[in-house]
Formats: structure tokens, C-alpha cells, sequence
């Protein structure tokens, strides 16, 4: 671990276990899995849906093995920031930390404001008369709420996180446990006739669901990101990510299983359908329809998950902020990213900066914000992490004391690279999906390389 002047402002190792994969739980769930069955039912076909999930699980375990190898081989901040400088050749590893960084600006903003459209979607529950103006100052305002409540130490932060993944966790488990006390098996297991037919359309509609999936499983590296702020970082940084990968997958799992079986799965496929905006809501509507109180038990729902979604929020504004910080520090990045809080000691340029860029993602519509971060976090951060985790410098790193070593090395490593191009290569309109990212890498590659030229011209007296 690099040295710290006590005397200069610096991040500290305050971050436990518990916060850590507190911290992972709430960035994974938000409103994710509220809010995209219906993508996945509809990208499926039907209930064989639970296949994605299931399948998005497995591929969340093979790449949190190499998260957490290259978690504890580097602990520092900005997670794939130093993994990629550090695991690569120096010249290579600084050219490709720095793309990272640079399209961070763009791809954690998309993240983030997901969460933020989904709180504002949930949200209009009780403004039905609303559209999609009102549904846009309400993301605004959750992302200006959420950026407020981090200007305080990690120390309080880390209490806060534990708190939102309790709310989270019983989120969860209130759902399935209405979903599995109103349960019919005909609707959760009413399969449409081959539905398993291994054909050129499932193979497209599995590569649509692990999308979503993927995008829904996602997050259960955020505690690498902080990895500068994490105590004892070669036990707790595996144990957060591959703890919060079993909790969630089990209780994502049982969630749509339990949904599936209250409400048709071809409601969820209706564009302008409840089910397919208010998902949840619905459902517990529909469980206690018998009820006069049902209404009321909708609303509850709701409430819920506008806490889970604006917990998501917190905690991706938490984590992605340290990336530019780290890169400021690293001298690889505009040197007004280093800046920290005077008094609280937490990356404030960085942070308002993803603000900023945030507030402006939340104008675009859910399905297209989730296909354009999910393109671009593949192609710039999951695919160069695979590889780098192969290469010499990472195989003599993995061999010192201390260090997490995923099992039937590189196995896992070399699954989840194969399954995030299949992604890839399965998108029905991946050139147009790919012009962000070509934006992105071509402009990316112009400032790294006007940068070089100017920091390589020879200084005049």
C-alpha cells in the first residue's frame, strides 16, 4: 500500500465488513430489480425469465472472483482505475486507466441516474396525473438529495450504508414473502410452448435478459472503489463481494419467482400497462385485492422501493466519486479531481462533478440509459479487467501472502469474458449501441494523446 503523509489531507481506513457489503447490497438492488422484470420477461418471452436471473448470478460469482483478486492485490481507491494501471505494462496500464477514467464521466452518470428515473417512475404512483416532465424534475431532485446527504465522513457514511441495506434487505424479503403466501404455480410456471427450443431467437432473447441481468447484478464491486477507505481490505473486500453476490442472487431469485406467480407475465409485457411501470405495486395490490386496505399496501410498496432506489443512488455517487479522485492523484487526470472536503475529507470535485453530469442523464428514458451504460461498461472496464487479471504482472501479484485467489484460476476470469461478449455480440442494434463508446475511446484517445505530446515537449527556459 503506498505511504500517507499524516500531515497531508488523505482518505482513511475507516470502512468494516458490515459496511462494506452494505454498501455492495444497496448499489446492487436500487430499483433495479423493481423496475426491469418486465425488460427481462419481455426480452425472454415469458416466465423462462428466471433463467436469465439465474444465469446473471453465476456470471456475477465468476467475475467477482476477479474483482476481488484485483481488490486485494491493489486496495487502493478508484478500484478499476489502479487495477488496470497497475496490472498492465506501464505505458499501456496508464493509457488504459486513463480511458477508464475518462469514460466514468459518462458511463457512472448513466448509472446513477437510472436509479434516479426509477425512484421518479415509482414515485408518480401518487401523481398519476404526471408525465414524463414530472417524472424528470423528480429524478433531478433525487440526485441533488442524495449528493447532499454524502457531504459527511466515511465513518458516518458507513452507519448510513448499513441502515439503507437494511431497508433494502427487508424490501426484499416482504415481497416474497407476499409474492409466496398469494402463490399459484399455473401463472409462475406458465411457459409458452418452446420456450426452451435452442434456437437463433432464444439465444437472442437469453443475450437481451443477461443484459438486464447483468445491469440489475451489477454493483457488487462498490465497495472496490473505496478501496482506500476499507479496513483490512485482503479479508473484507472479497468477503463483501462474494457475500452480497449470494444474498442478492437468492433473494433476486425468489423475488421474480414470487412475482411470477401473483401476476400474468403477459401484463408485464404491455408498454402502457401498471404492471409494467409500477411492477411491485401492483403486485401487492393484486395479492391483497380482496382486501379494502389493498390500495394502501400498494403505496407502502412504493415507498420502499423509492428508499432501495435512492439508497442505490447514495451508494453509486459513493463509490464511482473516488475513480477521477484516484486518477487526480495518480497525475493522470485534471488535478482539481484530487481536491478534497476541507473538513470531511471526501473527493467534493469529484463528486459534484458526477452530480452535474447525472442531473443532465436524467433527461433520457430508462431502456436507453440502461443498453448505453451496460455497452459501455463492458467494452471499457469488464473486458480489460479480464484480460489484465491473465497477464504476467497480475500472475507474480497473486502470488504474495495475503491475497485472495479465485478457485480453478483463471476459469472464472475467462467465463465471464466469454459471457459479456455474448452480450455484446447478441445486441439485435449493437453498431448503433457501439457510436457512444466510439465516441467515447476516440475522444478518450485524442486528450491522452495531446496530454503526452505536451508533457513530453521539452520546457524553454
Amino acid at each position: 500500500m503506498n505511504a500517507v503523509n499524516p500531515s497531508e489531507p488523505h482518505l482513511r481506513r475507516q470502512l468494516g465488513f458490515t459496511g462494506a457489503l452494505s454498501a455492495n447490497i444497496i448499489d446492487m438492488v436500487g430499483v433495479g430489480p423493481f423496475i426491469t422484470l418486465p425488460l427481462i420477461v419481455t426480452a425472454m418471452g415469458g416466465p423462462q425469465a428466471m433463467l436469465g436471473w439465474l444465469l446473471g448470478a453465476l456470471l456475477s460469482l465468476a467475475d467477482g472472483c476477479t474483482w476481488s483478486e484485483l481488490g486485494t492485490a491493489y486496495p487502493e481507491a478508484g478500484g478499476s482505475y489502479a487495477y488496470l494501471k497497475s496490472a498492465y505494462p506501464p505505458k499501456i496500464g496508464r493509457a488504459f486507466s486513463f480511458l477508464y477514467a475518462w469514460q466514468l464521466i459518462f458511463s457512472a452518470p448513466l448509472s446513477i441516474a437510472s436509479g434516479c428515473i426509477g425512484f421518479a417512475q415509482y414515485a408518480t404512483w401518487f401523481l398519476p396525473g404526471f408525465g414524463h416532465t414530472a417524472q424528470t424534475v423528480l429524478a433531478l431532485a433525487a440526485c441533488l438529495i442524495c449528493t447532499a446527504l454524502l457531504f459527511q465522513p466515511i465513518r458516518k457514511i458507513g452507519a448510513v450504508t448499513r441502515v439503507l441495506g437494511g431497508v433494502v434487505i427487508a424490501t426484499l424479503l416482504g415481497v416474497i414473502a407476499i409474492g409466496f403466501t398469494h402463490f399459484s404455480p399455473s401463472l409462475a410456471f406458465s411457459f409458452p410452448p418452446n420456450a426452451f427450443h435452442l434456437n437463433s431467437s432464444f439465444f437472442s432473447g437469453l443475450g437481451a435478459g443477461l443484459l438486464v441481468a447483468a445491469y440489475d447484478y451489477w454493483g457488487y464491486y462498490n465497495v472496490c472503489f473505496l478501496g482506500a477507505e476499507v479496513r483490512d481490505p485482503s479479508r473484507t473486500i472479497p468477503r463483501a463481494v462474494i457475500g452480497a453476490i449470494v444474498i442478492v442472487g437468492t433473494l433476486y431469485l425468489l423475488m421474480n419467482i414470487s412475482v411470477l406467480g401473483v401476476l400474468p407475465w403477459q401484463s408485464l409485457t404491455h408498454s402502457s400497462s401498471g404492471e409494467r411501470q409500477y411492477t411491485m405495486a401492483v403486485f401487492v395490490q393484486t395479492a391483497f385485492a380482496s382486501h379494502t386496505w389493498a390500495h394502501a399496501a400498494g403505496s407502502i410498496a412504493v415507498i420502499l422501493i423509492a428508499i432501495a432506489s435512492l439508497a442505490s443512488v447514495y451508494a453509486l455517487l459513493l463509490g464511482y466519486s473516488r475513480i477521477p479522485y484516484a486518477a487526480a492523484q495518480d497525475g493522470n487526470f485534471p488535478a482539481i479531481f484530487k481536491k478534497l472536503h476541507p473538513r470531511h475529507g471526501f473527493p467534493v470535485v469529484s463528486l459534484s462533478v458526477l452530480c452535474l453530469v447525472t442531473l443532465i442523464c436524467c433527461l433520457f428514458r430508462l431502456q436507453e440509459v440502461i443498453a448505453s451504460l451496460v455497452v459501455l461498461r463492458i467494452v471499457f472496464q469488464f473486458l480489460l479487467q479480464g484480460i489484465a487479471i491473465l497477464l504476467p504482472k497480475h500472475r507474480a501479484e497473486r502470488t504474495r501472502a495475503g491475497r485472495f485467489r479465485m478457485p480453478f484460476y483463471p476459469l472464472p476470469s475467462l467465463i465471464a469474458t466469454s459471457t459479456f461478449i455474448f452480450i455484446l455480440l447478441s445486441r439485435p442494434k449493437i453498431v448503433t449501441e457501439f457510436r457512444l463508446a466510439l465516441l467515447v475511446l476516440i475522444s478518450g484517445l485524442m486528450i491522452y494523446a495531446t496530454r503526452y505530446l505536451l508533457q513530453r515537449r521539452p520546457k524553454t527556459a
